[in-house]
């Protein structure tokens, strides 16, 4: 097999080895991964925010979305040295050193390993017990849609209104979509999780034609699964701005609450790698809650 054709290029004053920029990672549309890498350098100010301090799980495929994919908790021992690790919750024979990815040639670094997607934490490093939020992942049961999805986050959000809580919006990428309520307070992830259960058991209550919180997939046909155990202090979910690994370079995109409102009425919500990094330019970060509201749970009595 033939040595893969590497090139030294700086990104942010770093000098980084990149190879096969010509490789077909999209086959359907002849997305590149000089394509992939371009996009993770041009988001990265807005995506590191939402990532750079926490314990980031990769998924990568190497030979491009039509093969085989595979997760990387571990950070690679070959990582530059300017890579930072931090540890997490691991498996079960206790905690890893994960990828703390808090540059733009770290991020140029993770997609030239065709990492396409990026999976974080609820929880910030150094603080893996204390979620910085809640996420309902609201996952759709054939042939049910992202317009049901929509539906239901529009449901959620009166929930948390009436509560005091603000929360914010994005498409999977895939399809289905979350809801994150900001915390940045302290919690643990038995609060995360009890509260996004109490909320789901009541839209299943109300809506139980639409609306599941049981993980029996026989029970989803239709549906939406508000997986509320998402919460857990192991799990990770797609980080907003994220690639896909689907057909198209589809991205886990945040959405202003009028357009999930359009999206409950059906209008399509779907964005590409070129179209997010203009949405930016038009409207900013429209994530960065997140990152700075400050929040308490009620009890999930309340």
């Amino acid at each position: 097999m033939a040595e893969a054709e590497r090139v030294e290029v700086t990104v942010d004053g770093r000098r980084l080895s990149v190879s096969n920029l010509d490789k077909v990672l999209y086959p359907l549309v002849g997305f590149t991964k000089a394509q992939v890498i371009d996009y993770y350098v041009r988001v990265a100010p807005t995506l590191l925010p939402h990532i750079t301090d926490r314990g980031i799980t990769l998924r990568r495929w190497p030979d491009g979305v039509t093969s085989d994919s595979f997760f990387e908790k571990r950070c690679p021992s070959h990582r530059p040295g300017w890579v930072g690790t931090c540890v997490g919750p691991g498996d079960r024979r206790g905690g890893i050193d994960y990828c703390r990815l808090d540059s733009v040639a770290a991020m140029a670094w993770t997609a030239n390993l065709a990492a396409l997607e990026i999976h974080s934490p609820m929880a910030r490093c150094g603080e893996i017990d204390s979620p910085s939020m809640v996420v309902f992942d609201l996952d759709p049961g054939d042939p049910a849609t992202i317009i049901e999805c929509c539906q239901v986050a529009m449901a959620i959000r009166a929930v948390l209104e009436s509560v005091g809580l603000e929360s914010c919006a994005k498409t999977s990428g895939n399809k289905g979509m979350q809801l994150y309520v900001p915390l940045n307070s302290p919690h643990t992830h038995t609060d995360a999780s009890d509260f996004a259960l109490a909320v789901a058991q009541l839209l299943e209550q109300n809506s139980p034609e639409l609306v599941l919180s049981n993980m029996n997939r026989k029970r989803r046909a239709n549906k939406i699964f508000v997986d509320w155990s998402q919460n857990s202090r192991h799990k990770t979910t797609i980080a907003p701005y994220s690639l896909r690994g689907r057909d198209r370079p589809t991205v886990s995109t945040p959405l202003s609450w009028d357009e999930v409102a359009d999206g409950a009425d059906g209008e399509p919500l779907v964005f590409e790698a070129g179209e997010v990094l203009d949405r930016i330019a038009e409207f900013g970060d429209l994530f960065a809650d997140t990152l700075t509201v400050q929040q308490q749970l009620p009890t999930t009595g309340a």
